[in-house]
C-alpha cells in the first residue's frame, strides 16, 4: 500500500514537474515578446513625441516664414508653390520641355500691351509688326469687343486677344497684367492705339532705359506731327533722354533747377508709358480698381520709380514717335442704327473728370490715415 502511495505521489510529482517546465519557456517567451512589444511602442511614441515637439519648435520659430508665404499656400510644400505665371502660349500636342528647350534663348522678355478698336487697325498693325520683329509678347486689348476682323493680319494667332466692350486701358491692365502673371517680363509697354511708330525701334529703346537706368519712361513725341498736352513730353533734339523741362514764364507751372516734383521731373505721361518690372508691381496696386480712366496717376508716378524720382523717371528723345490725338473711347457704338447712335465722348470726359477728383481725394485721406507711411519727396 505504501509502495502504491508512494508511486502516485511521485506520479504526481512528475506532472507537476513537466507542466511547469512546459509553462516557464511559454512565459519566459511571452515576457521576452511584451518587453520587445514594449520597446518597440515606447520607441514609436518617443519618435511621435519627438516630432510633435519639432514640428511644434518649427512652427514657433518659422512664424515669419509663414507669414511671407502667399495666402492659401501654407497648407502646401514649398517647393511644390508656383508663385508666378507668363503669358507665352503653349502647344497642345507638344512636350512643354522640349519646347522651353528649343526656344529658351529666343524666350520674350518684354511685353507690348495696346488697347486697341477696330477703326485704328492700320496703325496698330504697325506697332504689332515692329513689336513682334523684336521678340516681345504682344496682348491686345479689344475695347470695341471686336476680334474677328483682326484675322486678315498674319500675326493675328501670334498675339494675346482680350475683348471686352467699352472699357479703357487700365480697366484691362488692372485685371489682366498682375504682377505675377507679367513677373517674367522686364519691361511692360502699355499704350494706346493712336500712335506712330516710324522712328521707334523696340530693342534700342530697351537698350537705351537700361543704360540709363530708367524704371518709369516713354518715348518722345514728335512735335511736328503730334498731339502735345505736356512740354516735358515733347522731343529734344540734342538729347538721348531728358528728365526735366525748363519753364520760366508763360502759362503753367514754372520749372527751374530746383524743381523737384511732376510735372517738371518725375513725370511721363500715360498714353505711352515703359515700366519696369519692379516698377510696374507697384503702379498695379496704386490703380484703383473702380476708377477705369486712371486720371491722377500720371502725378504719383514717381513713387514707384524705386528710388529717385527726378533721376529714374524720363523721357527717350532718341526713341521718339507720333501722338496722331484720335478720340476713340466713346465713340458711336458700330452696334446701333446711325440715327440713335450717341456719341459719348463728351460722357467719357467728364467721368474723368470725375475719377481725378476721386483719386486726389483717396491719396490725400491714405496719406493722413497711415502713420507709418513717410513721403521720400518731402
Amino acid at each position: 500500500m505504501k509502495t502504491h502511495s508512494r508511486e502516485i505521489s511521485e506520479a504526481d510529482s512528475d506532472c507537476k514537474r513537466s507542466c511547469l517546465c512546459g509553462i516557464v519557456p511559454a512565459v519566459s517567451i511571452l515576457c521576452v515578446v511584451l518587453l520587445f512589444s514594449s520597446s518597440f511602442f515606447a520607441q514609436r511614441y518617443n519618435q511621435k513625441l519627438s516630432r510633435w515637439r519639432m514640428n511644434t519648435e518649427k512652427l514657433e520659430n518659422d512664424t515669419c516664414k509663414n507669414q511671407c508665404r502667399s495666402d492659401g499656400s501654407s497648407a502646401l510644400p514649398e517647393g511644390i508653390i508656383s508663385k508666378t505665371s507668363d503669358l507665352e502660349m503653349r502647344h497642345l500636342w507638344n512636350f512643354p520641355m522640349t519646347e522651353t528647350r528649343k526656344n529658351k534663348q529666343n524666350a520674350s522678355t518684354n511685353l507690348f500691351a495696346i488697347a486697341v478698336g477696330i477703326k485704328q487697325k492700320d496703325l496698330v498693325n504697325k506697332m504689332v509688326k515692329k513689336f513682334l520683329s523684336s521678340n516681345f509678347v504682344v496682348m491686345l486689348f479689344h475695347y470695341d469687343g471686336i476680334v474677328d476682323k483682326w484675322n486678315d493680319f498674319e500675326w493675328n494667332n501670334q498675339v494675346i486677344h482680350v475683348a471686352v466692350a467699352n472699357q479703357s486701358k487700365w480697366w484691362f491692365a488692372k485685371r489682366f497684367l498682375h504682377p505675377d502673371i507679367v513677373a517674367e517680363y522686364g519691361y511692360i509697354f502699355l499704350w494706346d492705339e493712336d500712335l506712330g511708330v516710324e522712328n521707334f525701334h523696340p530693342d534700342r529703346y530697351v537698350s537705351i532705359v537700361e543704360s540709363e537706368g530708367l524704371e518709369i519712361s516713354q518715348p518722345a513725341l514728335d512735335t511736328e506731327n503730334s498731339e502735345v498736352h505736356h512740354q516735358i513730353t515733347a522731343r529734344g533734339r540734342r538729347s538721348k533722354v531728358h528728365r526735366r523741362i525748363y519753364k520760366t514764364g508763360g502759362k503753367g507751372k514754372v520749372c527751374d533747377e530746383n524743381s523737384s516734383a511732376p510735372p517738371c521731373t518725375g513725370y511721363v505721361e500715360m498714353m505711352a508709358p515703359v515700366f519696369s518690372r519692379a516698377a510696374w508691381r507697384c503702379v498695379w496696386y496704386m490703380i484703383q480698381n473702380d476708377l477705369i480712366h486712371a486720371w491722377g496717376l500720371d502725378m504719383q508716378l514717381g513713387y514707384c520709380a524705386q528710388g529717385d524720382r527726378t533721376k529714374n523717371v524720363g523721357v527717350v528723345d532718341a526713341e521718339y514717335i507720333v501722338h496722331y490725338g484720335h478720340p476713340t473711347l466713346g465713340g458711336q457704338d458700330l452696334h446701333q442704327v446711325s440715327s440713335r447712335a450717341k456719341d459719348h465722348r463728351v460722357d467719357v470726359r467728364r467721368l474723368s473728370f470725375h475719377e481725378l477728383q476721386v483719386f486726389r481725394k483717396r491719396w490725400q485721406k491714405a496719406v493722413e490715415d497711415d502713420k507709418c507711411w513717410v513721403d521720400p519727396f518731402q
